[in-house]
């Protein structure tokens, strides 16, 4: 795996689950012992959703491609769920960060 990556989280503040999947991204990106860096970009119109390709926060990029994505057309301001093991959550959870991240990196 390239130790050396950048991601981005979009999100925006009136989404609750942000700062869960921030924590377990520098959790998840601690324990590969990755050197990689997370900002935070925040989204704040409809117009940004747009342009930004936004399927709701959090979404979390590694080199601009979201780590989970999925088929969508209509972006806007919105909180995003993902499909976990034990159920419908605002977050990935650790096992699905490391699960795309090797897939990712072919490992």
């Amino acid at each position: 795996m390239d130790k050396d990556t950048q991601f981005d989280i979009l999100y925006f503040d009136d989404c609750p689950s942000w700062q869960t999947a921030a924590g377990l991204l520098e959790e998840v990106i601690e324990m590969l012992d990755l050197a990689a860096g997370i900002d935070l970009l925040r989204v704040e119109t409809d117009e940004e959703a747009q342009e930004q390709r936004f399927v709701g926060s959090p979404s979390i990029r590694l080199d601009g491609k979201d780590l989970f994505p999925v088929d969508h057309e209509n972006y806007a301001l919105g909180c995003r769920v993902y499909q976990t093991p034990e159920g419908m959550r605002g977050w990935p959870t650790e096992e699905m960060l490391i699960a795309s991240l090797h897939e990712r990196f072919g490992e």
